[in-house]
């Protein structure tokens, strides 16, 4: 007996269904990798990202780019200058008041580079302690005020050293009679002095401040002793200064 021949598969519809819908997503994706964009290794020279552009070091400055600006120059103008310091005294009005606490003020304007005319004025506080012990001590004030001329040497653009001279007036802020008792009635007035004074100046970078160092020497007749022929009533006077041009 002659045996039948197999039949092949029928395809149904839904496997159909299933075979055409697998082609078309395949065909979908070879087209979107086709489309994909390039890498950063494919991509054109002129497209390509420095990723190490921003961990690189700022290129350097030219030079000169970053030295600083000439200073301004010098200009003539009004100056203040402000000391402080402390007083003391030779001759016999040492015997009667110790060295004090001493302020100074003066202002003038610069006629030349080298040159200044001034007004001044001070106030400086001492006691009676070298004559008179406690209760008896008497604390007081002294003032003065007077004028000049100022000589400035600059020896560079930050170092300067000068000399002036002064006269003025000045006294004892005291109750009456209470320095005549001691012989000094004079002191308690009004009284001429001449003096000197030497310092030095240290111009900082901003042109308008300087700081400095000074001392001063002056005659004070008012505060000599009264029958003291041989006395020599000498103020002595130093301090640090601050000066401000306008």
């Amino acid at each position: 007996m002659a045996s039948a021949g197999r039949r092949p598969a029928r395809r149904t519809p839904r496997s159909a269904a299933l075979t055409t819908g697998a082609a078309l997503a395949l065909s979908s994706s070879l087209a979107l990798a086709d489309e994909a964009p390039p890498t950063q290794a494919e991509a054109p020279v002129s497209a390509q990202v420095d990723l190490t552009r921003d961990t690189q070091p700022a290129a350097a400055e030219e030079p000169g780019a970053a030295e600083a600006p000439p200073p301004a120059p010098y200009k003539k103008s009004l100056v203040l200058d402000a000391t402080v310091g402390a007083i003391g005294f030779l001759g016999e009005f040492r015997k009667i008041a110790p060295p004090g606490p001493w302020m100074h003020l003066q202002l003038g304007y610069e006629l030349l580079k080298w040159l200044m005319l001034f007004g001044e004025g001070e106030l400086a506080f001492t006691d009676t302690s070298n004559r008179q012990a406690p209760p008896n001590t008497r604390a007081f004030p002294m003032f003065g005020f007077g004028g000049g001329a100022r000589f400035t040497l600059r020896f560079t653009d930050r170092f300067g050293a000068y000399a002036q001279g002064s006269v003025g007036m000045m006294k004892a802020d005291i109750a009456t009679n209470a320095l005549g008792i001691l012989g000094f009635r004079e002191a308690e007035s009004l009284g001429v002095y001449v003096g000197g004074r030497l310092g030095v100046e240290w111009y900082q970078i901003d042109r308008h401040f300087a700081l400095g160092l000074n001392a001063g020497v002056r005659s004070a007749q008012g505060f000599a002793k009264l029958g003291a022929g041989t006395d020599s009533p000498l103020a002595l006077d130093g301090g640090a200064s601050l000066r401000y041009a306008f």
